[in-house]
Order: structure tokens, then sequence, then C-alpha cells
């Protein structure tokens, strides 16, 4: 068979966004050389906040509070506030210390004029002697705890925001820390977050303590991936990514726990900002609401769909997304909190001005998207003797309308390759106990959850061929069901931890169980059996060795659960949790208060793991494409593992400078319908680098600099007979998976720029930035497209014969597109703080 490969990079694509770039730096230009602005220029600011104790959440008065390297600070006030003005505007670093305990370091805090910038403390006890009093060694940079002593890393909503490349997507920017990958073979323009070698859905995510399933816009269905992401950097304090040694409160995950901590709004004043950039416009505002009570609100409006057609691509994706944080003071002990983050997003497509073979396999293959999700809840908190509790009740609903048809001629029924129309409903209530107890620290929760999922879906896998004599030669393949089911879920957890030795050596060890009323074995409380210990030694001063083991569990998604056989029978209630059982060790050495290195080694044991009876491969491959997942019979047999080592070394803000890097070893192997065979997942990039360099100057510019590089991702070959009979019905290349990721992309390379100007008014702030995401241009790798050959004018398919294209495609032309290309992305933008 014939086969022609057509290696396409479009000039016009990518010369359409050179003349935005060169336009937008010529627009920037022209407001440097404004002399009226640095002539209005303020050159001071405020920053407030309050101090607590980490453990018992009490606030900490007479804690000092001071800007590193100067003789300015101040004292918190007897509620644990404190407020310092007249603070010069730029990037400071904060320190918190009290006798007793260690000191704390916020670095880059950026000051403007425009908002005042709130923080809190969180100061954590030292250990000591009776007759000891000390002020300790400054520790911030170490964002390890005693439950989760490894495995673990923060960003600062200033490394957000600054992020080369990132465009204030948080789900984007988390793709720079270590062990953390993404679907490479779409360009690097999904935000799938891959953890050492762990699926996407293998994630979880917590917004300020309410579970959030959805973070992404045009999520993946029984994933979590998707090209852009939906929380707002301006509500975020600070973001924390725990890839092992999870703590016990922590349901469901066997890759990563994302914990977003959201900042409180503004107690003096109304205030907030306005962002526009090259594909969206973003309001945010906070204040008082009343003396015990503030709000933070946003509202986001994409415009990405006029930027694709001002560049003539197909898609029209189209987005809003939204956000709320209330807290309410009730007394001194307790806080009321209510949130909230939902969306509502549209991919539809546009007749392209000029044609290429690229661009109608995109018409043809890519499904339309009308999703909209939202999660909201209440939170109350309460402190306590030595502890505090807090009680969360939340609310999160996902709705996903997915339609396809044969050749992109949407709403002709009979041309239907896939219909879905499917919610997902969850109602959960959490409670959370921390009790302080001599030198022991306990956590007990309970969780419960009340689940509804309905799934109504149409998906023709593969139409029935015949042949001259009609004889059916390829019968017809239809998932044809209507699912309605509603069930319950429920968990405990207890951890306990201590530190012996005067904190030199640092144990925790928890235990938690999940069960349900779905699965026929899910009321078993020894099925998810969940035990899991951590140890940290202090070897020298700053250098600590670290080890942890655990074993966690994670239920069938909600697709699995839902898929019903033609005679309307629930064929996947006899699944099994997934099962993970984590080995993790490293180093951490914190030569000064700044500066962190560490060195871990990891493996991931896998057992239970879904694989699909019609394709006999592991669902482990799946999530990082448009759609859903899991709509298939499966069984709970797939084997796996992931197993590596990580470097990371980290500078915090000093002089102006600093500096991240992080190198990842990992493989990641799974088996399918043959339980012995391990094959390289579709995660298995072997090597992930990521190098990041800022620079402050004086007079508010800012410039950053981030590069990273992912080994070449697998893929599987497409099976060339299937491919032809069916691609004039299916739109899609058949994949063999006979040859399951038997090949491999090329690696992965991509240097991004960014490069900020502030201007500090009075009360306003006027910040112009500009980020080029792959300023190299460099080709990047793309999975493989199947199609046939156009005819010159473009009107239809070009075949051997002269004749209309049979059914079966056996007189087409087919052809490979390898679309890998060196698409340049410059963003211009500004940021009003008023």
């Amino acid at each position: 068979m014939n086969i022609k490969v057509l290696s396409h990079i479009s000039t016009q694509t990518r010369m359409n966004f050179y003349r935005m770039f060169i336009a937008g730096l010529a627009s920037c230009l022209v407001w440097l050389m404004l002399g009226v602005l640095p002539v209005l220029a303020q050159r001071t600011g405020i920053v407030s906040g309050s101090v607590v104790d980490k453990a018992t959440q009490e606030s900490l008065p007479g804690v000092t509070i001071k800007i590193e390297n100067t003789t300015k600070g101040t004292l918190t006030d007897e509620s644990g506030q404190f407020k310092l003005t007249d603070v010069p505007t730029g990037s400071i670093n904060l320190v918190a210390s009290f006798v007793g305990y260690k000191a704390e370091t916020k670095y880059n805090v950026v000051i403007t004029s425009g908002n005042i910038v709130t923080l809190v403390f969180e100061l954590q006890e030292e250990a000591q002697a009776l007759d000891e009093v000390k002020v300790t060694f400054n520790r911030s940079i170490s964002v390890s705890n005693i439950e989760t002593p490894l495995s673990i890393q923060r960003l600062s909503t200033e490394e957000i925001k600054s992020n080369p490349g990132g465009n204030f997507d948080i789900s984007r920017v988390i793709q720079s820390l270590p062990g953390v990958g993404g679907t490479t073979g779409g360009g690097g323009f999904r935000n799938d977050i891959v953890i050492r070698g762990g699926a996407p859905n293998e994630n979880v995510y917590y917004l300020d303590g309410i579970e959030i399933p959805v973070i992404n816009h045009f999520s993946t269905q029984g994933s979590a991936g998707g090209p852009t992401g939906m929380l707002n950097v301006s509500f975020i304090e600070d973001v924390t990514l725990s890839s092992s040694s999870f703590d016990a409160r922590y349901d469901n995950v066997m890759a990563s726990v994302l914990q977003f901590k959201q900042r409180e709004g503004n107690k003096e004043r109304l205030q907030g900002n306005f962002r526009l950039s090259g594909t969206e416009a973003a309001l945010t505002l906070e204040g008082p609401l009343s003396p015990k009570t503030t709000f933070l609100a946003s509202a986001r409006r994409s415009y990405l769909q006029l930027l694709f057609a001002l560049i003539d691509l197909p898609i029209r994706p189209n987005y809003w997304d939204f956000q709320y944080k209330v807290v309410h003071k009730i007394n001194p002990k307790t806080t009321l909190t209510a949130l909230g983050v939902g969306a509502i997003d549209q991919f539809s497509f546009g007749v392209p001005r000029e044609s290429t073979p690229s661009k109608e396999y995109v018409l043809r293959a890519t499904p339309s998207i009308e999703q909209w999700n939202y999660t909201a809840g209440f939170v109350i908190k309460r402190l306590i003797n030595k502890g505090y509790w807090d009680l969360a009740l939340s609310r999160n609903d996902f709705s996903n309308a997915i339609n396809r048809f044969e050749d992109g001629q949407n709403g002709v029924e009979e041309l239907r390759i896939l219909k879905i129309r499917s919610k997902e409903t969850e109602n959960k209530l959490r409670f959370n106990l921390v009790k302080n107890t001599g030198a022991w620290k306990h956590t007990f929760g309970l969780v419960a959850q009340q689940v509804a999922f309905s799934n109504n879906i149409y998906n023709r896998i593969r139409k029935e061929l015949r042949d001259s004599a009609n004889n059916v030669v390829q019968p017809a393949i239809i998932v044809d069901f209507n699912t309605d089911i509603s069930f319950a879920r429920f968990g405990a957890f207890y951890q306990t931890s201590r530190s012996f030795l005067k904190d030199r050596l640092r144990f925790s060890a928890g235990i938690r169980t999940d069960m349900n009323t779905f699965l026929d074995k899910g009321l078993n409380p020894l099925e998810t059996l969940s035990p899991r210990v951590s140890l940290s030694y202090s070897v020298l001063s700053g250098l600590n060795l670290n080890a942890s083991v655990g074993q966690y569990y994670k239920m069938p998604i909600y697709t699995v659960l839902g898929y019903q056989d033609a005679s309307g029978n629930f064929v996947n209630k006899n699944n099994r949790y997934t099962q993970s059982t984590h080995y993790t060790g490293g180093l951490e050495w914190i030569p000064r208060s700044s500066t962190r290195f560490t060195l871990e080694g990891f493996y991931k044991d896998y057992n239970r793991y879904p694989v699909s009876i019609r394709d006999g491969i592991s669902l482990a491959n799946q999530g990082g494409d448009f759609g859903a997942i899991g709509n298939e019979a499966v069984t709970s047999s797939g084997r796996g593992r992931a197993y590596g080592l990580e470097f990371f070394a980290q500078q915090k803000l000093i002089k102006g400078i600093f500096t991240v890097f992080s190198y990842t070893y990992v493989r990641s192997e799974f088996t399918g319908a043959d339980k012995d065979q391990f094959i390289a997942s579709a995660w298995d990039s072997r090597h992930l680098i990521s190098a990041l360099f800022g620079r402050k100057f004086r007079k508010g510019w800012e410039i950053g600099m981030k590069y990273r590089f992912a080994g070449g991702a697998p893929y599987t070959p497409f099976d060339l007979v299937a491919s032809q009979q069916n691609y004039a019905s299916f739109g899609v290349g058949i994949l063999d998976n006979t040859r399951l990721n038997s090949e491999r992309l090329n690696a992965f390379n991509q240097f991004d720029f960014r490069i900020d100007k502030k201007w500090n008014f009075n009360r306003w702030t006027f910040d112009l930035y500009m980020d080029v995401t792959n300023a190299l241009a460099t080709v990047n790798p793309a999975f493989p497209q199947y199609t046939f050959e156009r005819n010159e004018d473009n009107s239809g398919f070009k075949t051997t014969d002269g004749q209309p294209l049979a059914q079966d495609g056996s007189n087409a032309v087919p052809l490979i597109l390898n679309d890998e290309a060196s698409t340049v992305i410059p963003t211009i933008g500004f940021i009003i703080e008023f």
C-alpha cells in the first residue's frame, strides 16, 4: 500500500503570529517612550496581614515583621494583625520571627501603589529544651511538613504571575515543577498534568479544603486536562503539589494532590485589577462587606475565537469563568468561608480562508463541545484548645455535550459518529479534626458524598462495510445506551505525627478506608485499607534524609461505572478500586534560607488498573485528547509501574535574581490484556527538564526566561488497512493496538520569554507585559494524522480512478500528516491595579 507522508509547517500561520509580535512590540515601545508616566510615578505601597500558629491556628501577637536587609518593620497586635505603610514599590522579602518559633520568609512580595498586599504567616513552633529561648534558623524555602516530608513543591502567586509562557495559567505553570509532564504530542498546548508517569485522572485538586474535580476549560471527561486553566491567579496565595507521601485526609489520589490556597479579600478598602491580554479579559474586585466580612470576586471572558479567526485556524474556542470567596469572622475562634468557581465553554468551528490538509483534518476529526461546570461550598472553621476542626459542605456539577459527524457535516443525524449528553453531580460533606496532645499531633476525619451520574451516549466505533457481492466484510460496532445512576461514597481516616530528638527525627503514620454503595465489593472497608508512613531525619543542620511508603486507592471513573451493555446491565459493577503503592526516598539540603536542593528516587507499583475489554489496552494510556474516556466495558486486571529519579534546585529572590532547575528521569509502563507484558505508556517521556531564570531591575522592570524539554512520547502507529476502510465514515485513522506505543515522537523543546514594566501612580498601577511562547520558533512534535488527499480545488477527495470516493476508501489516496509546527505565540497585555 502506497502511503504519502506530508510534513507540514504552516508558513502563513507562522507569519501571522510574527506580524502580531511586531505590532505588539511597537505598541510596547510607544508606551515606554511616553515621558508622562515616570513623571507621575508614586514610590510606596502598603502590606498587611496576620500571623498564626501553624499547629493550632491561634493568632500570635508580638511577632516581628521586617523587610529583609532593612530596618523597616513592625509588630503584630493582640489579634495577630500587622500593617506596614510607606513600603517602597518593587519586590521585597518579608520576614516574620518570634521567640521559640521557626522564622518564615515570604519571598518576592511585589509592592505596588495600586493594591494593598495581604499576607498570612503560619509559624511553626520549634522543638527545644525548657531552658532554651531563641529565634531559630529560617528554613522558609522548605515546603515539607511532618506528614509529607518529601515529594512536595510550592509556587507563590508571584511565581505563577511572572512565569514565562504561563499566561497566568496555573495549570500550565505547574508543568515546570519536577516530575510534571504533559501531552507533548499536541505541541505543548494542553494542560494535562502528568505526575511521575501517572495518568492525568490520578490527580486530585483542592481549593481551600474543598475538592474541585475540574480545573481546566474544555476538560476531558474521565480525565482532567484541557487547553487552558480556569482558576484566577489573582485569588491565589500559593499552590502546593504533593506527588507522594500523601496526607491520609485525601482520598481517590494515586499521582498527586494539588492544593490551591486562596487569600482573603482586603479588609480596608475596595480594590481590584483589570487584565487584558491577547486571548482574554479579566476583572477582579475585593474589599470589605462589613467589619467582619471580606470578599473576592472575578469574571473572565476569552476571545480566542477572534484570535483564531484572525490567524485562520478552523477551531473557535470560547469560554467564560467566574470565581468568588467570602470570609466572615463570626468570632475570634470561628470563621465561615463561602467559595465558588465555575465555567461556561463552547468549542465550535469556522471555515478557514485558506484550506490545507491539516485544517481539513481538524474539521473532520475534532468534536464540537459545549460544557459548563461549577463547584460551590461553605467551610466553617473552629479553633479549640490546642487544635481546630473544620466542616466543609460543597456541591459540584459538570455538564458535557459532545457531537461529531462524518466529514464535519454538523446536524445530519445519518452522518453522526458521536453524541454524548452527560452530567456529573457530587454533594460532599467533609469533617477534619486536628488536635495536639503533648508532643503528638492527631488528625481525624470523615467524608460522605452523594453522587448522581447520567450519560446518554451514541458512539459509532465502526461502520458496517460490504463488498461488491453484498457480503459483510466489517460488522458495525456501535455503543448506544442511556444511563442514570445514583449512589453514596464515604470514608474515614486517621493520621498521627511526632518529632523526636529535638525535632531531628520526624515520624508520621496514617490510615484511611473508602467505600461506596455501587460496586459489588464497595462496602468492604478492607478493600481500600490504605496505610502510609513517613520518616525524616536531620543528618546535619539543613540536610534531611527522608523516606515514605504508602498504599493508595482510586475508584473507577464515573463513565466506567455508568457503562451499560445492550441488555442494560452495568457490566463494570464488578470492577475494583485501582491500587498504587509508592516507595519514595531522598535528600533535602538547605544550605541557606533562600536556597534548596532535593534529590529523590521513587517507585510506584500499580494493580487492578482498568483494561479495555474491546481493545485489550490499559486506560492508563488515555486522557490526553478532547472528548471523554471510559465509556466501555473494562476489567480490573491491569498492572503498572512507574519509577525514576528527580533533582530540584531553587534559589529564591536574592539581589533581584531567582532561579529554578529540575531534571526528572521517569519510566512508565502498564500491561493490557496480557498481564505479564509491560508496555511503555503514553506518559513515558523518560527525560523532563525545566529551567527558569528571573531578574528584577529597578524602576519596575522585570525579565523572565524559561526552558522546557521532554523526551519523545510513545505513540501507536495506524492500522493502514482498517484506516483506509473506515476513514470516510469515521474521520480519523484507526490505531494498530497490536503495536501499542511502539513508535516515539521527537523530543519537545520550548523556550519562553517574558518582560514586564510597572508604573505606580497615586493608588493605581499600570503593568505592561510581553510574553513570547516558543520564542526560538522550535519545531515541536505532533501526533501523526491519517487522512485522504484532497483534489486541487478542494471540492472532494482525490481518487485513483477519478470516480467518487468509495464507501470503503478503496480508491482513496491515503495521506499521513506529520503536522509538526514551529509556532511562536507572542502575547501583549496589561494589568491595571486600582
